[in-house]
């Protein structure tokens, strides 16, 4: 993690950077608010460590200027000596994400912000668009094509599909596939095997090459298997 700490008492501050920089993490620390602005600002961190009382620029204050630029996304963990209902709702109000007490354990700041850089991560963008071999599902529209032909698919072979097109790089085993389609009911009988011969006629007949593949005794996999 890239920390930046805004905490106006070097011991502590001090404290809290050796703990982190041991663990592998950068700490940049700001002892005033102003300097706090400047260095949240102008630099890119993954969590802000706040203390509400400092010189120069309170902790609610700067909270709130880092919150009112709406791009400025930062998760701030706002550190205070004042167990008061009105100051957690104050620190809360002007935008920090988590709230702890002095004095704190320095296992117990790490696990809280871990989880908030945890929740803050962005989730990775997930393609629209997915293809092997010329077969092409696209998963907002659920169309499907193969070559630039149109694939007619119901709606569990087009559930199928994503899944096995989604992990191209795996063998995807029968009780996935199954939860994907029933969840914790999966119909008496073997239902599944005959919405993948469905399937695989829709993608593989009179397509080369076959892609949809069973491994006998685990499930199904697609992808393009080399000549021997």
């Amino acid at each position: 993690m890239h920390i930046l700490l805004v905490e106006d008492h070097q011991d502590i501050a001090e404290n809290i950077a050796d703990y982190f920089e041991a663990h592998g993490d950068a700490v940049e620390w700001a002892a005033d608010g102003l300097q706090g602005l400047a260095l949240a600002c102008a630099g890119k961190h993954d969590v802000i460590v706040l203390d509400l009382m400092l010189p120069g620029l309170n902790g609610i204050e700067l909270c709130r200027r880092l919150r009112a630029d709406s791009q400025f996304s930062t998760p701030i963990l706002m550190l205070t000596a004042k167990d008061l209902l009105s100051d957690k709702v104050a620190g809360f109000d002007a935008g920090a994400d988590d709230y702890l007490i002095k004095p704190f354990s320095l296992l117990e700041l790490a696990v809280r912000l871990k989880a908030l850089t945890r929740r803050h991560a962005p989730a990775p963008q997930a393609r629209s668009l997915i293809e092997i071999a010329g077969l092409k599902f696209d998963l907002n529209t659920l169309n499907a094509e193969r070559d630039g032909q149109s694939i007619k698919l119901n709606p569990t072979t087009r559930r199928l599909l994503a899944m096995l097109m989604q992990n191209t790089h795996r063998v995807v085993t029968r009780e996935e596939l199954e939860h994907t389609l029933w969840g914790e009911h999966t119909p008496p009988g073997d239902v599944l095997r005959a919405h993948m011969h469905a399937l695989r006629a829709a993608i593989d007949k009179g397509f080369e090459p076959r892609l949809l593949h069973t491994v006998h005794g685990t499930g199904y996999r697609l992808y393009v298997a080399s000549e021997s």
